[in-house]
């Protein structure tokens, strides 16, 4: 892991509480129910990347087995207690799991990765998906990447998802948009969705 990636998590190890206070009630309904309406039902979901637990705790209200995984010891504690099961303490760059998955959701978590490292872990994912399984990613909007407020942000724009993708013929996109940051006060924001598809 390198440096900046250490810093990373001790900034959501530092800042736990106050990040699950800013992100746990965030409505975030209309991109979790796009995700959904792919996901079989009964599909196995994994939250990669789940932070306080909110996504994990909507997907187990709808009736989704989940597991949720983080790198961060204290945001891995404060997920537990919402969501109310065990949550996976991991590094993404071992993560290493095979036809496991219906759907994998990382929503902003492969952003903390620098490029060759999020090549990796995306190869990784693939292989845990079930054929056909899909795959949601946010990224903040952009091509920044570097330091920025305590953490390592890799952004992405269209371009660059497809730059970093197009050796990867597993991945078929099926659609990319740009949203605004949900959370009050920073509309200003831009973030690019992504959803794909396990291909063939």
């Amino acid at each position: 892991m390198s440096f900046e990636q250490e810093l990373t998590l001790q900034y959501y190890n530092d800042n736990a509480q106050k990040f699950a206070e800013n992100t746990q009630q965030v409505d975030f309904h209309h991109i979790q129910q796009a995700f959904l309406s792919y996901i079989p039902a009964g599909g196995h979901i994994l939250d990669f990347g789940c932070g306080a637990g909110r996504d994990s705790r909507y997907f187990l209200s709808c009736g989704y087995p989940v597991t949720a995984l983080d790198g961060a010891e204290q945001l891995a504690m404060l997920a537990e207690t919402y969501i109310g099961q065990e949550v996976v303490r991991q590094s993404f760059l071992d993560f290493a799991e095979i036809n496991a998955y219906a759907g994998i959701w990382a929503c902003a978590s492969l952003l903390h990765l620098p490029w060759n490292d999020l090549q990796l872990v995306l190869e990784k994912l693939a292989l845990s998906l079930h054929r056909g399984g899909i795959f949601y990613a946010s990224f903040k909007y952009g091509d920044f990447a570097g330091m920025r407020n305590g953490r390592y942000f890799t952004d992405m724009t269209e371009e660059r998802w497809q730059d970093l993708v197009q050796d990867m013929t597993i991945w078929k996109t099926i659609k990319m948009w740009v949203t605004a940051d949900v959370r009050e006060g920073r509309s200003a924001e831009k973030w690019l969705n992504i959803l794909c598809k396990k291909h063939p």
